[in-house]
């Protein structure tokens, strides 16, 4: 079976063997990594490469990893897209769902944007804290 969406990891290293252990997470469906830098997309992909050559050494095992990295976002490329969101009108509509995806992650559950809201944590509600 294949998944119906795409898997985005977003990191700030550079360490292939983190990269390789996500790949290997999701048992090899391809991946695209966000990535918290300004090097080039092709540098960025050599680095990867050689990192997995240096860890495998088979060609075949270094290129199902590299097959397995759908896409590499980097800053200018995050950049470049969000200037088009922008110039197509759609600002108001990426910013909600950064804020409503932002508080799935956190547990956030006020939805008041005037209060300070509440951030709860299960051990805490239970009386375990």
């Amino acid at each position: 079976m294949r998944p119906l969406g795409r898997f985005f990891q977003v990191t700030e290293t550079l360490d292939v063997k983190k990269y390789f252990l996500d790949i290997d997470k999701i048992e090899r469906y391809p991946i695209s990594f966000v990535i918290k830098t300004m090097l080039p997309v092709s540098e960025i992909l050599n680095h990867l490469k050689e990192g997995a050559i240096q860890q495998y050494s088979i060609m075949s095992v270094v290129e199902k990893y590299m097959k397995a990295i759908e896409e590499v976002i980097n800053i200018p490329v995050l950049l470049e897209l969000f200037d088009t969101v922008v110039k197509k009108g759609g600002l108001r509509q990426v910013l909600d769902e950064i804020i409503k995806w932002s508080k799935v992650e956190f547990n956030y559950m006020n939805d008041d944007v005037n209060t300070a809201g509440m951030v709860t944590d299960d051990d805490e509600d239970n009386g375990n804290a």
